[in-house]
């Protein structure tokens, strides 16, 4: 069946007239072109669909910014109604006594959905377009193996860029070679405080690291934490093939720009759904921040699950740390960042 307007329109005013959180001016608005949202949508967030002359429903939070494309009905109306129920669960939890409106507003949608259709609630604690069930709860503490960097690191400290390799035979010292540490220091196995004075009178670890990189592995990935590469530096997806990466995670911070970014490659090819990287910036709590059913979509389950599982994170940095972690198996090493025990190099003078 094409999906049209008067389809759409029809199909939502029998859930409204069926539901007591419902109503007709609800769903939003419809046009035939994304270059339509500012006068039918306002400021961005809101969710527009543009109708394609093939039956095909695109959802848009911005003139820019397409968030899935289907011609499901059902899958159309899911999405109008965990738009409807946000607005409606930022209204109840901002007036609501406990843990207040951000603790409460992702489970406050859940229930509201449940109220509307049990099997929309269910998708919406998935978080991701498949058929599988919500994953069960991770029973950890949220900030360990990885999110437990991420209040320093959005300073940049200790440093700007968090890379992670995985793949066949990775080696951390090679990946550290490759991207121009000191032959001498990584054969030696120097550690990161054996590049500060042992008396104190030397540079801080502040002044050096900009001339420094921190590398190892952890959870199965080979971890590289650095400044900027030295000039010359080749380390391409051609240069990280040939040592057997498959895999990439690159996290970057600038602190100064207020800028975040997340980019993974897998076999060669950027997981983006062709757009490019992410910025973290924009990560609204209760929102899948990656295109709807796309080759993201099992991070937007994870975010879902960190969301749900762990209400007490006000911070959704740490949260979408949380859910790389889930999804991934990022790690940090923790105590040895801390006690200066991690494996370290300076970079290679004329690198």
């Amino acid at each position: 069946m094409r999906i049209t307007e008067h389809t759409l329109k029809k199909a939502w005013h029998r859930i409204a007239a069926g539901s007591d959180l419902l109503d007709d001016i609800m769903f939003p608005s419809v046009g035939s072109s994304p270059g339509e949202y500012p006068r039918h949508a306002g400021d961005s967030g809101a969710l527009f669909l543009v109708l394609g002359e093939d039956g095909t429903v695109r959802g848009y939070r911005s003139p820019h910014q397409e968030v899935f494309a289907t011609r499901d009905l059902d899958q159309v109306l899911y999405f109008a109604a965990e738009q409807a129920v946000r607005g409606l669960a930022e209204h109840m939890v901002a007036r609501s006594p406990g843990r207040g409106p951000v603790a409460n507003l992702v489970a406050g949608q859940a229930k509201l959905l449940d109220g509307v259709n049990a099997e929309w609630g269910s998708r919406f604690r998935r978080g991701g377009m498949n058929d599988a069930r919500a994953a069960r709860p991770c029973g950890r503490d949220p900030l360990e193996r990885l999110a437990w960097i991420v209040r320093g690191w959005r300073d940049q400290d200790p440093y700007t860029h968090l890379t992670f390799f995985r793949g066949d035979h990775v080696s951390a010292e090679r990946i550290a070679l490759l991207h121009g540490a000191d032959p001498e220091q990584v054969a030696a196995g120097t550690q990161l405080s054996d590049l500060h004075d042992k008396d104190g009178s030397g540079p801080g670890f502040g002044e050096i690291a900009w001339e420094t990189c921190c590398f190892g592995e952890a959870g199965g990935w080979v971890f590289l934490m650095h400044h900027e590469t030295p000039p010359g530096t080749r380390a391409d997806s051609a240069a990280l093939a040939r040592l057997g990466v498959t895999e990439t995670v690159r996290l970057s911070a600038c602190a100064a720009k207020g800028l975040y970014t997340f980019d993974y490659t897998r076999d060669g090819r950027r997981v983006d759904d062709d757009r490019g990287t992410i910025e973290l910036i924009w990560y609204d709590r209760g929102r899948a921040p990656y295109y709807r059913g796309g080759r993201l979509d099992f991070l937007n389950e994870a975010l879902r699950g960190a969301e749900l599982d762990h209400p007490e994170l006000i911070d959704t940095f740490e949260l979408y740390f949380h859910a790389l972690d889930d999804a991934l198996g990022l790690e940090l090493p923790q105590q040895d960042v801390e006690d200066g025990t991690v494996r370290a190099a300076r970079w290679a003078r004329g690198a």
